[in-house]
């Protein structure tokens, strides 16, 4: 609604993995099972890449159906958490400015310019099933 453009997902990279460390935030110990999911969001007009995200998530903490739509669909999360009228509460626990290193060839900004960023936990089922790390330019809201 910000930028009056729809936004559609690209998929960078999503896998399933064994994590290899403890992650006090969500409660999860060396070995779960999780996927990690990397995407940018574009506008569909535009082609901008507006935002750039990670994603822990902790698959057997979803229900089977909205597993597989996430893992076999371009549909963003939020929109999968809509249709399935799941409960969430988010809580940041993160928040800051980073340079943009990698990410800068997707904003077209050099690889020293600043990317806001935030960490938050979604939880469902008062248990966290997801850890997002949003990043996008700063200079995108001065």
């Amino acid at each position: 609604a910000y930028l009056s453009e729809k936004m559609r997902v690209r998929k960078l990279t999503e896998d399933v993995v064994h994590i290899p460390e403890d992650i006090p935030p969500m409660a999860i110990r060396p070995g779960r099972r999780v996927i990690e999911r990397k995407i940018l969001l574009q506008g569909r007009t535009s082609g901008k890449n507006w935002l750039y995200a990670e994603s822990l998530i902790v698959p057997d903490r979803l229900g089977q159906d909205f597993r597989d739509r996430l893992l076999n669909s371009r549909e963003p999360i939020g929109k999968l958490w809509l249709e399935h009228k799941t409960e969430t509460f988010k809580e940041v626990i993160a928040s800051g400015r980073e340079p943009a290193g990698n990410l800068s060839d997707y904003f077209q900004i050099k690889r020293t310019g600043q990317m806001l960023c935030r960490t938050y936990l979604v939880f469902s089922g008062r248990k966290a099933v997801m850890m997002i790390t949003e990043k996008f330019p700063e200079n995108y809201f001065v």
